[in-house]
């Protein structure tokens, strides 16, 4: 099976005590700064709403056979994504299949958070993650981005110890 992903615009709903401690705590920064790789002031970014991706998968939950979804909340995608797995299944996530969005880095950069922890604790730019058999993850990644999502396939389901492993 694939693994598609679709696109979060930020935070969404995890990661803010860590976030917090190192933005402010650790580094100093201030709400009001603004960061030209984020396009926004610190304070805006964090605060980007979270995204709602039901009206674009509802409509395809009726064309295609979807064998799982998992939103990227706390615990990331090591703890979100093998609640959709049989027991003996991995999922495989290619980490060069998309691009964090800047905020993650600045956190990562500032806090000196290693890569393992980011992807324990955010989203790291995938806000949902959708299984569904290999052949038909093309039409729908394409589906989704037609719609104005930003999809992409980011891994697949092997056979396994019931984890996540980045690539």
């Amino acid at each position: 099976d694939a693994i598609v992903g679709l696109a979060s615009d930020g935070l969404h709903t995890n990661g803010y005590s860590l976030a917090r401690h190192v933005l402010f705590d650790k580094a100093g920064f201030s709400v009001d700064r603004y960061f030209p790789e984020l396009k926004s002031t610190l304070g805006d970014a964090l605060l980007t709403p979270h995204r709602c991706y039901a009206n674009a998968l509802l409509p395809l939950l009726d064309e295609f056979e979807v064998k799982g979804m998992a939103h990227l909340t706390g615990g990331g995608f090591y703890d979100n994504i093998p609640r959709t797995l049989p027991s003996d299944c991995t999922a495989v996530i290619d980490r060069r299949a998309w691009e964090p969005l800047p905020i993650f880095s600045l956190i990562q950069e500032a806090g000196r958070v290693p890569e393992p922890e980011m992807f324990r604790t955010f989203n790291m730019g995938i806000g949902m993650v959708v299984i569904l058999p290999r052949e038909n993850a093309p039409m729908f990644v394409a589906q989704l981005n037609e719609v104005g999502e930003r999809a992409a396939l980011i891994g697949e389901v092997q056979r396994g110890g019931h984890e996540v492993q980045m690539i």
